[in-house]
């Protein structure tokens, strides 16, 4: 786990944007993987992740694991750039404006403890 810094997370005072900022977050590149051999070299990644609310409410639940989360689906763009000194090679994703990703969700979980819906 890498831990985020205090001004990596910003999040806007609505609370319908989430930026994730991060630098030399360590890594590793495995070109040969899945074989069993395959070696690895240390890489790192500076990536800047941001998720916008669409404002259509969504709920996930399992009462039998537990587990239920609100909030709302949301987009998600990515910009990211991994580089492995050791053999000088960089990768740059395309930039955050172009980045797209309809599959993300905001919102807060409860995990390990089920609460009933009030009825009312």
């Amino acid at each position: 786990m890498t831990p985020v810094s205090a001004n990596g997370l910003a999040v806007t005072a609505d609370g319908n944007t989430a930026t994730l900022k991060m630098t030399n977050v360590p890594i590793i590149d495995q070109p040969r993987w899945p074989a069993m051999d395959a070696e690895t070299t240390p890489a790192f990644m500076d990536f800047n992740l941001v998720f916008k609310s669409t404002h259509e409410p969504v709920k996930y639940e399992d009462p039998t694991r537990q587990y239920r989360f609100e909030g709302f689906k949301a987009t998600a763009q990515l910009e990211a750039t991994i580089r492995v000194p050791s053999i000088d090679f960089t990768f740059k994703t395309d930039p955050l404006d172009t980045s797209r990703c309809d599959f993300a969700v905001m919102g807060e979980e409860v995990n390990g403890k089920y609460y009933e819906a009030a009825e009312g």
